[in-house]
């Protein structure tokens, strides 16, 4: 099975965006060079993610680093 953005040729992203507070992005894909929310079908505030995120370190409680394998692409 093929991804439909892929077999249409359309420039787009596997990984999952993440959204800091601090307006800042990232991509769980390593190689993903372009941050823009339309390239991703998945995008995930990073108030969501497991152990919290520093962005958000003295507005929502404690909050632990980020655990690697939370922001690493699926195998």
């Amino acid at each position: 099975m093929e991804c439909v953005r892929c077999a249409g040729g359309l420039d787009h992203c596997h990984g999952t965006l993440v959204l800091h507070a601090d307006d800042q992005v990232e991509c769980t894909d390593l190689g993903c060079a372009d941050h823009d929310e339309l390239r991703h079908s998945l995008t995930v505030d990073c108030v969501e993610l497991a152990g919290g995120c520093a962005c958000l370190a003295g507005v929502v409680g404690p909050v632990a680093e980020v655990a690697p394998e939370v922001l690493a692409p699926a195998s």
